[in-house]
């Protein structure tokens, strides 16, 4: 095999759809693969991200069932397979809704002898319902690809209220037990007042991942999340001095995770790690969902703040805050060609809802008559709206402010 060292000399942050992005990593070099995919909810998360309001819209909707959520999962466990080491480890957290079919699917690809746990991770988190028990457990599906892996069973400290069996006494006189840890897990959720928070619909408690990744893997081992969202394995991962690689096909989540490195963990990109795949030119950008776009415009690229609304923004996709380097002004995102006459009308209108008297409109290309409604604009309503294509957006051709 490979010598690892010359694998992973720096850690990966990958912008793509993973299946693609794994098959272009050795095979069999990684130790540890964490998934936490998109649940078979039928939701789109949509939250206000940050103080400055930045949303982050997250999709998870399945058209056509459960087998087509299992299609669309089972190509990327099996590449996952592929470039796990024989004595790696794999864990794939989920719920109620998928479980089962997940279950079965890993049973293929893994081999029911290489099953080791089904964990249950519990905690209290709002919605409670009075029609039946209130579903507050994951389900954290742990697999090996063969009985020869990592395994670092710590034992947990117990506390009791009197002696039972042969406990110990602490320091303050209470009595425990050190004993081996069991598979149903009870650590607190990622809430509104939590400190590690940083506002991704979906987080999970850095407390659930250190577990695992202690567990299931040493020092200089390679992690791997291939959904990695906001970033939470990643950054277990580099405070416990693990390698690792994360791909996630939203720009806005590797944005997330960089930001994440940077203030908690102080890490910096070129250093630490490099990120490959985010959009560089006008063809990637196109291929981005609507939102995701909107996000890779607004935030990314022009350094303003996401609408507090991603549908029904009353035409407004972004904003500037008034501020020492900026007036206030209001953003539109096109992901068209030829823009023309009417959608500066319609921003013209958005606008002057909002009491802005500057804006942008961003878009591929523009017509002749949208360059002449906005010089119509500024002579007779005062409003000064620059229309901004993403060539000049990617080049800096132009200045924005």
């Amino acid at each position: 095999m490979p010598n690892q060292n010359k694998l992973w000399k720096v850690n990966k942050l990958i912008c793509g759809d993973n299946v693609e992005e794994i098959a272009k990593l050795p095979k069999e070099s990684v130790d540890l693969i964490y998934i936490d995919p998109p649940f078979f909810t039928h939701k789109q998360y949509e939250v206000v991200w940050g103080d400055e309001a930045e949303i982050r819209s997250y999709k998870d909707r399945w058209e056509g069932g459960i087998e087509v959520f299992i299609d669309w999962l089972k190509p990327r466990v099996k590449a996952m397979y592929e470039v796990l080491k024989p004595t790696g480890s794999f864990y794939l957290h989920c719920d109620w809704h998928a479980n089962a079919h997940i279950r079965i699917m890993l049973d293929e690809i893994f081999g029911k002898e290489n099953f080791q746990n089904e964990i249950i991770w519990a905690y209290r988190t709002g919605g409670a319902t009075k029609k039946r028990w209130s579903r507050k457990h994951d389900n954290i599906y742990f697999y090996t690809k063969s009985d020869k892996y990592t395994f670092n069973l710590a034992k947990e400290r117990i506390y009791y209220d009197k002696p039972f069996f042969s406990p110990q006494q602490d320091e303050q006189g209470r009595w425990y037990a050190d004993v081996l840890p069991v598979d149903v897990w009870e650590i607190p959720a990622v809430i509104n007042v939590s400190k590690e928070r940083v506002g991704y619909p979906t987080q999970k408690p850095e407390a659930l991942l250190e577990k695992i990744i202690k567990a299931s893997s040493n020092k200089n081992d390679v992690v791997a999340d291939f959904f990695c969202g906001c970033g939470t394995a990643i950054a277990v991962a580099q405070q416990l001095g693990r390698r690792w690689v994360g791909i996630d096909i939203s720009p806005t989540a590797i944005k997330i995770i960089q930001k994440r490195l940077k203030q908690f963990l102080g890490v910096v990109e070129g250093v630490n790690y490099e990120v490959i795949g985010m959009p560089t030119t006008i063809a990637e950008a196109r291929k981005l969902e609507p939102f995701e776009f909107q996000n890779w415009v607004v935030i990314d690229k022009m350094r303003a703040n996401a609408s507090r609304k991603k549908v029904g923004d009353m035409g407004l996709d972004g904003y500037y805050p008034r501020s020492v380097l900026t007036d206030e002004a209001g953003i539109q995102v096109k992901q068209s060609e030829r823009v023309g006459r009417n959608v500066v009308d319609n921003f013209e209108t958005a606008l002057k809802r909002a009491g802005y008297k500057k804006g942008y409109i961003v878009a591929f290309s523009f017509t002749k008559g949208a360059y002449e409604e906005i010089a119509r604009i500024k002579n007779k309503e005062g409003l000064d709206i620059k229309l901004i294509t993403i060539e000049e957006l990617l080049n800096k051709k132009k200045p924005i402010l």
